[in-house]
């Protein structure tokens, strides 16, 4: 029984209304948490003095219902200001939910301070004197227990730690801001037809990846490429004053700098990161045989850095002027036959999240909706997620759509099997539904297309696997050595961190694409670099190397996968990742996992071809 989707029924907006019915009332909100915030402090403070397992429950309890309430209250301001990061009111309750954690924070010191100096003994008799906190033993854990060593060590540190974390949140904000109305904002062209072109974060994609026209490419990639270059030296200003406060808030809490502290709380080592990046490094060369292909479908001498975008096909825009080949109900459809062999759950979270106005799906950047794509969960609702999108109509849009789809069926099954507090994960973690719903949907079309259309999109796909083997880790590398470069050197330029970036990629990048002379600034415009939790983008990798091996079993026993695969992604962080990975799929993070990947990568590179002369 599979209930196929009605084109009819779908949805393409948010229902503004759905997390709050009005503005007004999500300002009452955010006062009443404040209240509530103060009465939470009142309450436990002299509670924890003499601190019973009793109380401990009693706090966990108040703790968790005052989380969801600002979970709530914080997706609504940040999904919303998503939409126009221009918007005067949603610029305010962001800052006002970011003030609202960092104060509450601040109120809760005092139970984190006590909390993660417990020892063994001690947490041992909170245990045995209060039987239900046994449900929140891994919670406790994994917040608590395992950061004695790098905990604040009194109130007064906490609450310094709190407001360098608020400068943080802050300046997130801020550089999407930036991102959004000045770095992919990069004036306008004349194409070779005459028509002036707008180059801004979606024209600028659907051109590089639809305009036949090589010298419109070129335009286009030249106009963006020095704008961005001119942009450096204020996106550098920004990030060494993050970088400077991302490793003084590692160094407080007793870690050698931010990087030490990100893999901690991953639950991975300096030594698998290090794996991961030796691989992809040592095995860059299996690309060149996907980039002989691509130069030869060109029909082009040397392929340059604006032909890596290009879909394959002989007529990309064959639905018309704009080349938007996949209208998005036709896209929706196409994804959801590909969980035509996956656990019936799939096909019913897919149907509401986009029926039901949890999917806001076309771009706007020209009335400020920032560019990118994400899914933010409401496990605090247990509801579907939202889904946030830029969707023209390409290729890559169709593999984005089911990346955070993928997303959304994960957060919803947490949300619906597990506690809220163990609704979340590891990035790594999070990213695999995600990357496996990638597989999935080129698997299905590969298989179910016309021969043009599926040496389209499997050469898209071998190209996004050439994104996360080596673009991926080097953004990792490049925050990393760009943290040194601004603990040694204060305030950096942006001509400093344009010739770090382009040493770094020329490690990793392939050697039969002839790049610019001159230093790139394309770090500038990529949003992960300026979040809060620092070396985002080496998960990435990680995720998708888990991922091929998880489809290797998707394959060979699907019913048996489903089972494990769904059980995984239902148990959220009741359990520490290695384990939970081990326990339901029998995977290990090791280089042999890297090495694994590598090997499918030249079976997608071979079945390619076989496709093209077949």
């Amino acid at each position: 029984m599979f209930k196929e989707i009605n084109p009819d029924e779908v949805t393409t907006e948010w229902k503004d209304s759905y997390l709050f019915s009005s503005r007004e009332d999500a300002l009452e909100k955010l006062g009443v948490l404040k209240k509530k915030s103060e009465e939470i402090n009142q309450t436990f403070r002299p509670e924890f003095e003499n601190l019973s397992g009793a109380v401990l429950l009693e706090y966990l309890e108040t703790e968790k219902e005052f989380s969801r309430s600002t979970d709530v209250l914080y997706i609504y301001a940040y999904t919303q200001l998503s939409k126009n990061v221009n918007d005067q009111f949603f610029i305010s309750l962001l800052e006002g939910s970011q003030d609202l954690i960092t104060e509450h924070k601040m109120a809760s010191a005092f139970a984190i301070v006590e909390l993660t100096s417990l020892n063994k003994e001690e947490w041992d008799r909170l245990f045995s004197e209060e039987p239900g906190l046994e449900v929140y033993r891994p919670y406790l854990e994994a917040a608590y227990m395992r950061f004695i060593d790098h905990r604040p060590m009194n109130e007064a540190q906490a609450v310094y730690l709190a407001e360098i974390e608020n400068q943080r949140m802050k300046m997130e904000t801020e550089a999407i801001s930036k991102i959004t109305n000045k770095v992919t904002m990069a004036g306008n062209i004349t194409l070779e037809s005459g028509e002036e072109f707008s180059v801004n974060s979606q024209s600028y994609n659907t051109l590089l990846s639809m305009d036949q026209s090589r010298e419109n490419r070129k335009r286009c990639y030249d106009k963006r490429f020095y704008h961005l270059i001119t942009e450096s030296d204020s996106m550098a200003s920004l990030y060494s004053e993050k970088a400077r406060l991302d490793d003084l808030i590692a160094r407080e809490l007793n870690y050698r700098d931010s990087y030490e502290s990100s893999l901690y709380g991953l639950y991975l080592t300096e030594d698998q990161v290090d794996y991961m990046s030796t691989v992809f490094k040592n095995r860059k060369h299996v690309f060149e045989d996907y980039n002989e292909f691509r130069r030869k479908k060109l029909g082009l001498e040397t392929l340059r850095p604006y032909d890596l975008m290009l879909q394959l096909t002989d007529q990309p825009g064959k639905n018309g002027k704009n080349g938007k080949n996949y209208a998005y109900t036709d896209a929706l459809q196409e994804v959801q036959k590909s969980y035509s062999r996956m656990d019936s759950r799939f096909n019913e979270i897919f149907l509401k999240m986009v029926t039901e106005n949890f999917i806001d799906v076309y771009p706007d950047p020209e009335h400020g909706k920032q560019p990118g794509g994400y899914c933010y969960g409401l496990c605090a609702l247990k509801s579907p997620a939202l889904i946030f999108m830029n969707y023209n109509g390409i290729i890559s849009d169709q593999k984005t759509l089911t990346h955070e789809l993928g997303h959304g069926i994960n957060f919803y099954l947490m949300s619906n099997s597990v506690d809220y507090f163990y609704c979340t994960g590891q990035i790594y973690e999070m990213e695999v539904p995600s990357t496996f719903n990638e597989e999935l949907f080129v698997d299905y079309v590969v298989k179910n297309s016309d021969k043009e259309t599926a040496v389209a999109v499997l050469a898209q796909h071998i190209g996004e696997y050439q994104n996360y083997f080596t673009r991926q880790p080097m953004i990792t590398e490049f925050e990393y050595k760009a943290h040194r470069l601004c603990a040694e050197k204060g305030n950096i330029s942006g001509a400093e961190l344009n010739a770090l970036w382009t040493d770094l990629s020329k490690e990793y990048r392939s050697d039969s694409v002839e790049y610019y002379t001159e230093d790139s600034a394309e770090w500038t415009y990529i949003n992960h670099i300026y979040l809060t939790s620092n070396y985002y983008t080496f998960n990435y990798a990680i995720s998708k190397a888990i991922t091929l091996a998880l489809f290797k079993q998707y394959r060979e026993e699907p019913e048996t996968f489903n089972k494990n695969y769904i059980a995984y992604l239902s148990a959220g962080s009741t359990m520490p990742p290695e384990e939970k990975l081990k326990k339901y799929l029998g995977i290990e993070i090791n280089r042999q996992l890297f090495e694994d990947a590598m090997d499918v990568v030249e079976l997608r590179i071979q079945e390619l071809n076989k496709l093209e002369n077949g």
